[in-house]
């Protein structure tokens, strides 16, 4: 995907540069030279033909590299190493460690965002990860920038669902509802832990034992709570627009 975008640009660039370059010479080679009218011409079939044919052929080389980016990045396995329902609700998120693909399959472990905590989802780094995407209520949106990926969560049955070959790097990322959602949608994000495979499993281990999501991550020496974002006040419990406490006034 990235070396489409690359791709890309450097065509838009060079068709930028060859039509600025057209400009510029009739700029200089047709500029009034005196008073007498040059010659006057309805049409100029090699041009015509050119501004047809050429964008005809740009699209059909970018519709064909983007049909087969577009079909690697959204193909699945029938076995990957790592399977996580995401299910997004108003306005936090639930990750459900899964044992198969599927809603039939069992979650072995879970973590739960609250308004308090940010949710966090380790995953490890060198394995191939299924995300399965549900909503509980509205469209919402799973979003990690870094990733260069993101992908609606639908309510009902619907089960948006793609795959990452690998995630490459340790560290923390944080990530976002790119879906308008409601009132606090500014406020429902979540962290991409990634971590070794034998930190994931470690980490599995300790949830499965009982621990927190928070506990498990103090296990295996991460930090328990997220780093790249934090809990926002919402003052959900407050007459926002219309205070209990405010003031009589004229007119009201």
């Amino acid at each position: 995907m990235y070396d489409l975008w690359i791709a890309s640009c450097i065509a838009a660039l060079a068709v930028g540069v060859f039509v600025w370059g057209l400009i510029f010479w009739c700029v200089v080679r047709y500029r009034k030279r005196g008073n007498e009218l040059p010659v006057q011409t309805r049409y100029n079939m090699p041009m015509e033909f050119l501004y047809t044919i050429a964008p005809i052929l740009i699209v059909s080389v970018l519709f064909y590299y983007t049909a087969i980016v577009q079909t690697d990045v959204v193909k699945t396995t029938k076995n990957p190493d790592v399977t996580v329902e995401v299910v997004a609700f108003k306005w936090n998120w639930q990750f459900n460690y899964r044992d198969g693909q599927g809603p039939e399959a069992n979650t072995v472990a879970s973590t739960l965002g609250t308004s308090e905590v940010i949710p966090i989802l380790v995953l490890p780094t060198d394995r191939s990860i299924r995300f399965e995407e549900t909503s509980r209520d509205v469209i919402h949106s799973f979003w990690v920038p870094e990733m260069l990926f993101k992908r609606d969560v639908m309510p009902g049955k619907i089960r948006n669902v793609f795959e990452v070959s690998s995630l490459d790097t340790e560290g923390a990322y944080v990530g976002r509802c790119a879906e308008l959602c409601g009132s606090y949608h500014a406020f429902m994000n979540f962290e991409l832990r990634v971590v070794s495979p034998e930190k994931y499993e470690q980490f599995l281990a300790a949830k499965q034992d009982g621990k927190s999501t928070q506990e498990a991550l103090t296990a295996i020496g991460e930090e328990p709570y997220a780093t790249t974002t934090r809990p926002f006040e919402t003052r959900r419990t407050e007459a926002n627009f219309n205070p209990d406490n405010a003031p009589a006034t004229a007119g009201s």
